[in-house]
């Protein structure tokens, strides 16, 4: 019998930063940690707190059957490029509240730090 999934939220202590091509697209104090079972943390952030001027969109659209459906967004800086490497859910399922219309990086392509 395998354990059950697990979902936990919790602010994220210090603050948090998302940087591509030398640039910070998200910087945080209000960040959200999400640990699910198998996966490494992800910090969500507040939308106030991502450059919205640096996003865009994406027809990707995802589901998770722990987290809900998710949208996607490119980050463009100058002329350097990451399709579809912010994800969020706007309308995340019980359990995933906490997230509701933050915005994830994918932090094997944009730089996230931490800092205590």
């Amino acid at each position: 019998m395998s354990a059950p999934h697990t979902i936990t939220t919790e602010t994220a202590p210090g603050r948090v930063r998302a940087a591509f091509a030398g640039e910070t697209v998200a910087d945080s104090t209000k960040a959200v940690v999400l640990r699910e079972s198998g996966l490494p943390p992800v910090f969500y952030f507040p939308p106030d707190d991502v450059r919205a001027d640096l996003l865009s969109a994406t027809d990707l659209h995802t589901r998770c059957p722990f987290k809900g459906e998710a949208s996607y967004w490119t980050v463009t800086v100058g002329d350097q490029r990451a399709d579809c490497v912010v994800w969020g859910y706007p309308e995340p399922l019980p359990g995933a509240e906490d997230i509701r219309g933050h915005m994830a990086f994918f932090a094997d392509r944009v730089e996230v730090t931490e800092e205590a």
